[in-house]
């Protein structure tokens, strides 16, 4: 303010004899556009000169920030003001921490010195504070960090980081004096600070690098896993640190008194019965009487409890808890007060970042609405579903108290790119040179539309298809999708009989339209109409081998499959490409013979469930199970190459797609497989979260026959990289067979694009 004051008095000293202000000037400002800066000076052309509103035009102008000087002019009835603008960073180096330069320009974003930001010298020194921060949470003491400002002219600087990383101290011995009912892999799992394991470079091996942010929280760690297990009286010290300097290792002490553990006395809710009966919510609470006490179970009461008054409209329910110790007898009442305060309604919903996706697109994925009652549930779904559509990178409502009984709901959104052009090629074994491009929009010109248009060429096959769904027909709870295709295969034969070619050409279209009839849970029916064309040429000595039976051969066919699918889905998971929460399910019975001359009944159900482990590791870690069953039951006639197949990324990883299925190489007419089976568990985690990439380990188990479910049984395993780039969702598999047999197709690498879990 001193400098303020300084510039005050010379502007007073400028224009002492002034009238009217015939124009206003800004000079030298780029940084504010000439709208906002009249707006903030509060003063118009025509004005006559008022000397306080001077000054306080010239205080707002410093509190933007902007600015190193400031000087106001009268020049004959001019009102100038001169502005020096504090300089940018045109570049910004950093040298000795990270090697690549992605990650460097993630730092200087972080600490605020990324090219384009403005220069201060408190934001410099605030910069060199962050980045010891952060070197000390890695485990680096008496870190250095220097940064060269270099003038560049009268606008920009360059910024020059230095860092020495200083000495990486290595836990070696952790002690926890005094845990008797604990011990030091139940201490492990909540804290920080691990003594290092033997071979600590391997995967899931403690690396003993001492973290020293988080030993303030250590203790607090501790005592709450305490307060898990039921001890309530239990006392956990700061822990003490000794380290020798000169071999860069540390003891770390923890001092424990465990108390004794409590166990539930009696459970007691105090609530308003004209809002809800308390007795209601006691049957599905995790602590019940005689129970060991747990805090963390405790804690998912409450939450429950809000959220059934929340749901009432009760937005700031507030369920606060007393623990009454009886250490006589080890026991523990809960006593939980509700109070509800006032029923709260929709005042309005904003929408705020697409710039994209239209607003009607996003106001029908929330649950809540101007005018409805306050719903917890409504505004937790609401935040999923918009995850789950693929649109957005990230999710926000902001709950903003417009009064007792009124709020406004803030939707935040950050897009991403939701087309996607892909050129590929490759060669396979089996079909020779393929070349494959597609183009698609899950939210074509922001609408939520989803077009597609796709081609697949190689030397067997040629693949056509053009598609459309629309998720919400006239934003109503109906959906709707449409494809048209055209399919062709050309297949050389030579087996122990001779030579046949197979021409099969399929041209079809699907149509399917789908209600939600309950939140997240969807029905529909699906009409396919497809004209099928096979063409079987066998070379003479094929026809003429007698030890080749004549069922061995097939006749040229021309045939229509016909057919509708009921369906029924459901989906409550939490995000479209990393769901950490939440169950995807469905089953379909397609029966063909509407008309047509295939006569079958195909059923398809699958299950995929996902369960976050960050509460139990406090780690971005995930759970996923898949499972998928199919059968076919033959009603007259079962389309030839309508076969199941095992193996591949979609299936049984380890092997190749179509590992397991007829071998038509071997026998034009091999029975169909009508029965598979597959399941697979994997473990997901964070790899650099920054670019979507997480890897994760996969163990696969699948069955396969044409009678039964189990005449092939195989199983693999192995580790992923998953990445959703520019381009859609990649995969790289490395994968190992277990129970592999001489004769099996396996595969220990494939690349997938398009597909996730």
């Amino acid at each position: 303010m001193k400098k303020s004051v300084a510039f005050i008095s010379i502007a007073l000293a400028s224009i002492l004899g002034a009238q009217t202000i015939q124009k206003i000037e800004f000079k030298n400002l780029s940084k504010v556009s000439p709208k906002i800066a009249l707006e903030t000076i509060d003063i118009k052309e025509g004005d006559e000169l008022d000397v306080d509103k001077v000054n306080e035009a010239i205080k707002k102008f410093y509190r933007f920030g902007y600015f190193d000087d400031i000087r106001v002019n009268d020049n004959k009835g001019i009102l100038e003001f001169i502005f020096t603008e504090k300089p940018s960073i045109a570049n910004a180096e950093m040298n000795g921490y990270k090697s690549r330069q992605e990650d460097i320009d993630e730092v200087l974003k972080r600490i605020g010195l990324s090219k384009g930001t403005m220069y201060t010298k408190a934001k410099i020194q605030n910069a060199k504070e962050q980045l010891l921060t952060e070197l000390q949470r890695e485990g680096y003491v008496n870190s250095v960090v220097e940064i060269t400002i270099d003038k560049l002219n009268d606008d920009s600087v360059a910024v020059t980081v230095d860092v020495n990383k200083g000495d990486e101290i290595i836990i070696k011995k952790v002690n926890y004096n005094g845990a008797t009912y604990l011990d030091e892999d139940d201490f492990e799992p909540v804290t920080a600070n691990r003594e290092e394991d033997f071979v600590s470079w391997w995967f899931g091996q403690n690396s003993g690098e001492v973290m020293v942010d988080q030993l303030p929280y250590e203790n607090m760690r501790i005592n709450e896993l305490y307060f898990e297990h039921g001890f309530l009286d239990s006392k956990v010290k700061p822990p003490f640190m000794k380290v020798d300097f000169a071999a860069n290792q540390a003891k770390l002490d923890f001092f424990i008194e465990e108390g004794v553990q409590y166990s539930v006395d009696d459970v007691i809710i105090y609530l308003d019965a004209s809002i809800m009966d308390p007795a209601s919510l006691y049957p599905k609470l995790q602590l019940e009487k005689d129970d060991v006490f747990n805090m963390k179970k405790l804690r998912k009461d409450v939450e429950y409890i809000k959220t059934q008054i929340a749901d009432l409209g009760y937005a700031y329910t507030q369920v606060q808890f007393d623990i009454k110790k009886d250490t006589e007898n080890k026991k523990a009442s809960i006593v939980y007060s509700v109070i509800p305060g006032k029923k709260v309604y929709i005042n309005d919903v904003y929408i705020s970042g697409n710039t994209k996706t239209l607003d009607r697109v996003i106001r029908r994925n929330v649950y809540l609405a101007h005018g409805d009652l306050y719903s917890l549930t409504d505004y937790k779904d609401s935040i999923s579903k918009l995850k789950r559509q693929g649109f957005f990178e990230d999710v926000t409502i902001d709950q903003k108290r417009i009064s007792e009984d009124k709020m406004d709901l803030i939707v935040k959104v950050k897009e991403m790119p939701t087309g996607q052009l892909i050129l590929g090629g490759g060669f396979g074994s089996y079909d020779g040179f393929i070349v494959n491009a597609s183009i698609q929009d899950r939210n074509i010109f922001g609408s939520g539309l989803n077009l597609g248009f796709s081609i697949d060429t190689s030397d067997k096959r040629d693949n056509f298809e053009l598609s459309l769904a629309n998720p919400a027909i006239n934003d109503s709870s109906y959906n709707g999708s449409f494809s048209i295709y055209n399919r062709t295969l050309d297949i050389e034969h030579d087996n122990d009989y001779g030579e046949y070619d197979l021409d099969k050409k399929t041209t079809g279209f699907s149509i399917s339209v789908g209600k939600e009839l309950t939140r997240n849970f969807y029905a529909g029916l699906t009409y396919k109409l497809e004209n099928i064309e096979e063409e079987f040429d066998y070379e003479d000595d094929y026809a003429s081998n007698k030890a080749n039976p004549s069922n061995f051969m097939r006749e040229d066919e021309d045939y229509l499959l016909s057919s509708i699918t009921p369906y029924i889905n459901y989906n409550s998971t939490d995000d479209y490409y990393f769901p950490r929460n939440g169950i995807k399910a469905g089953t379909s019975l397609e029966f063909a013979g509407v008309g047509g001359d295939a006569k079958y009944i195909e059923s398809s159900t699958y299950f995929k469930y996902f369960y976050s482990l960050e509460n139990w590791l406090d780690w971005d870690a995930v759970f996923r199970y898949r499972a998928n069953l199919k059968i076919i039951e033959d009603n007259g006639m079962v389309p030839y190459g309508s076969s199941f197949y095992l193996g591949g990324p979609k299936s049984l990883r380890g092997y190749e797609s179509y590992a397991f299925g007829p071998d038509y190489d071997e026998n034009v007419n091999d029975d169909p497989y009508t029965k598979m089976f597959t399941n697979g568990f994997e473990l997901s985690f964070p790899l650099v979260p920054s670019a979507k990439m997480r890897w994760g380990l996969f163990y696969d188990y699948g069955m396969i026959g044409e009678d039964s479910f189990n005449d092939i049984k195989r199983s693999g395993t192995g580790a992923l990289i998953e990445w959703v780039s520019p381009f859609g969702p990649l995969q790289f598999i490395f994968a190992q067979p277990i129970d592999d047999e001489s004769g099996d197709k396996t595969s220990t690498f494939e690349f997938s694009l398009g597909t996730s879990f």
